[in-house]
């Protein structure tokens, strides 16, 4: 299992509250995924061919604007707002 710390880290990252179940659990998962990534860079890949592709253009829809619902319903289940705005946690320290 990952370290504590790196589990905490990366809920913190990920702005998530975690109980001590939890960080176990997704602790062992992060290890199985990162154990997993560890065999992929073993396989030889020596005498494979680099492979790619280059999309000729890109698939593009019309833009046309159009009201799925009003800006009333958007926010009908926001938790908080304001003016017509969603009011979100602040993320950043400046």
């Amino acid at each position: 299992m990952l370290k504590e710390d790196v589990v905490e880290k990366v809920a913190q990252l990920a702005r998530l509250k975690l109980t001590e179940e939890e960080k176990e659990t997704i602790g062992k998962q992060l290890m199985s995924i990162l154990e997993f990534i560890n065999q992929l860079n073993e396989v030889n890949t020596e005498e494979v061919d680099a492979v790619w592709y280059v999309q000729e253009g890109t698939p593009l829809r019309e833009d046309i604007p159009k009201r799925e619902f009003s800006q009333e319903k958007a926010l009908a289940n926001a938790p908080e707002r304001e003016n017509g705005f969603f009011v979100v946690p602040k993320i950043l320290e400046l």
